[in-house]
């Protein structure tokens, strides 16, 4: 396993890359619940662009330290924001806004291990993976409002995870949700005992390993394409160039031809 140094300013994400290519990263503020500043957000963005740059990188696993995933904005950040210009503040906003955007565009699949408590931000950021697979001991909170704020860099992200309905309920009460509401509601995707948090995310890597890098690309750039759209003319016309051109790539080519020989692709580290 190699650790990823992007000549960041600080380590308040550790990544560390296993020789089979999936990348793990941890936010390391577990003295504060791995709360987000200014630091780690930079930290975080930094780390997630350097990793989907890296043609070795298969996959991404984004976790906490400690007994928290994330406990959204730092208290101390947050008193420095309020003494911000609202020019400062839209600047700040933007850096926030860009780490969901990145995380949720990694062309590289992404899973979020919610090890603990994820709040505000915190449930941005396991709404804008992939696949969520949280401890059941896990709770949940968009506690915006209480502090007189809204979720708003997060809201695409959560609302497309969560729906309008349950969006119009959580964003206005801040109510705290356990991982198994979560479920119910679409943030999470499976639940498990804290002890076998980790080792489940091992085993759903392991199964993207199998898969076309570029396939599950294109995959993802799929589903946006033809998310909430009619099923027009345009789309299905789409659809049919979008496999056209995988089946003409040598993913694809190599793909069917394993199959049909009956061996690993050549992508394959399962």
């Amino acid at each position: 396993m190699t650790n990823v140094n992007t000549n960041n300013i600080s380590d308040a994400a550790i990544c560390e890359i296993a020789e089979n290519g999936v990348a793990t990263i941890t936010l390391n503020r577990p003295d504060i619940h791995n709360a987000f500043d200014d630091v780690l957000i930079a930290d975080l963005t930094a780390k997630i662009e350097t990793l989907d740059a890296d043609p070795l990188v298969r996959a991404i696993i984004l976790t906490g330290a400690g007994k928290s995933f994330s406990a959204g904005a730092d208290l101390n950040w947050m008193k420095r924001m309020a003494g911000y210009s609202h020019a400062e503040n839209l600047a700040d906003s933007r850096a926030l806004a860009k780490l969901m955007k990145v995380l949720n565009f990694a062309s590289k699949p992404t899973i979020a291990l919610v090890n603990g408590a994820a709040f505000g931000g915190g449930v941005g950021l396991a709404a804008c993976c992939d696949i969520v697979i949280a401890s059941d001991r896990a709770s949940f909170c968009l506690s915006e409002v209480k502090l007189g704020l809204i979720p708003a860099v997060i809201s695409p992200y959560v609302v497309e995870a969560i729906g309008v309905n349950q969006a119009r309920r959580y964003f206005l009460t801040a109510e705290r949700f356990n991982a198994e509401t979560a479920k119910q509601i679409g943030l999470v995707h499976e639940i498990v005992s804290g002890d076998e948090l980790a080792a489940r995310g091992d085993e759903i890597a392991n199964i993207l390993l199998a898969n076309g890098p570029a396939a599950m690309h294109a995959a993802k750039d799929l589903i946006y394409a033809v998310a909430n759209k009619p099923i027009s003319d345009a789309v299905i016309d789409d659809t049919a160039h979008r496999i056209a051109d995988q089946r003409a790539s040598d993913e694809g080519r190599e793909g069917v031809g394993a199959f049909l020989e009956k061996r690993p692709a050549n992508w394959s580290k399962k």
